[in-house]
């Protein structure tokens, strides 16, 4: 069992924890994240690309004092990758050795060969054996890109934390690892893995929130510029003609270029010159470019007038 001492005792505990790592959350995403700690479940992450999902897991690994372990997804995932794989060099050269003493009996040799000492560790199985006595943070990060095949492997882990090797048995976790799962939602996850675990969408932030990221993440920009910055994204996320919405992400790296152009607020000029910072597709980045921004530019100064930011 892990050491409960060593996870916040309480929801404010979890907001404090993710705040000492520079995360700002809402209490619903702490609150779900405090259940999957007390009761040992993985936690489903899901939502757009670049709102803050994969950096939970890096916060938490890092506040909670705990290894990251991460496992990017991709399409063709597979047990050798992702769990584990033998050795066969290694293998080979004993078959080889064996052979040149003289002393060769197959059987002996073949339960010689599949042992750990010849087993190579991937990120899952890594995650499960744990380090220094310590669980670590296991991301399984953007699942939606793997196959199916290897999202139904992951009951097995994520029902009882352990890994059937057949050459070896059975390897349990002595203490489970904290999971952490993100998805993109390219694809709907199968029903069977969302119930071993607990859910929560993460959502772009609302424009108090988001300004209170951009106070940490970018505190050279001047006040205005970050104020404007906030608005004029909170704006363009309302447009259904943008293919791609831009993440927390793009509004950092925004406001920190705007900010290495020494801009203090928000010009067409300098809203069309670094679109390619915010916006990652070029029907999207024509759609703004001039008089569109120029307009929204406008619109946003008067809500910010109206309400007296």
């Amino acid at each position: 069992m892990p050491n409960q001492a060593q996870i916040p005792q309480s929801i404010d505990d979890v907001l404090q924890c993710l705040s000492d790592g520079k995360y700002v959350a809402d209490r619903s995403l702490a609150t779900v994240i405090f259940l999957a700690l007390r009761m040992q479940r993985p936690l489903f992450l899901e939502g757009e690309a670049g709102v803050g999902k994969t950096e939970i897991a890096k916060v938490l690994s890092t506040t909670l004092n705990r290894p990251l372990v991460r496992l990017q997804c991709y399409e063709g995932l597979d047990v050798n990758t992702a769990v584990y794989e033998w050795n066969y060099t290694r293998q080979m050269v004993e078959i080889r050795i064996a052979e040149a003493s003289g002393e060769i009996d197959r059987n002996r040799l073949t339960k010689d060969i599949f042992t750990s000492e010849f087993l190579i560790k991937r990120p899952l199985l890594e995650a499960l054996e744990g380090k220094d006595g310590k669980s670590p943070v296991l991301l399984i990060d953007e699942l939606d890109r793997a196959d199916e095949a290897f999202e139904a492997y992951l009951l097995e882990v994520l029902s009882d934390y352990q890994i059937t090797i057949p050459e070896l048995g059975t390897i349990k976790a002595q203490e489970p690892p904290i999971v952490i799962i993100t998805s993109n939602r390219t694809r709907e996850i199968h029903d069977a893995l969302k119930r071993r675990c607990l859910y929560h969408w993460v959502d772009y932030p609302d424009a108090l929130r988001e300004l209170e990221i951009l106070k940490i993440k970018a505190p050279d920009a001047a006040e205005k510029l970050s104020k404007e910055v906030v608005f004029f994204i909170q704006e363009l996320r309302k447009n259904p003609e943008i293919f791609k919405q831009p993440g927390i992400a793009e509004t950092i790296d925004w406001t920190n270029a705007l900010t290495q152009l020494d801009c203090v607020s928000l010009a067409p000029e300098a809203v069309s010159d670094t679109l390619g910072v915010l916006l990652k597709y070029q029907d999207d980045i024509g759609r703004i470019k001039g008089s569109e921004a120029s307009q929204m530019l406008h619109n946003i100064q008067s809500e910010m007038d109206q309400v007296g930011v």
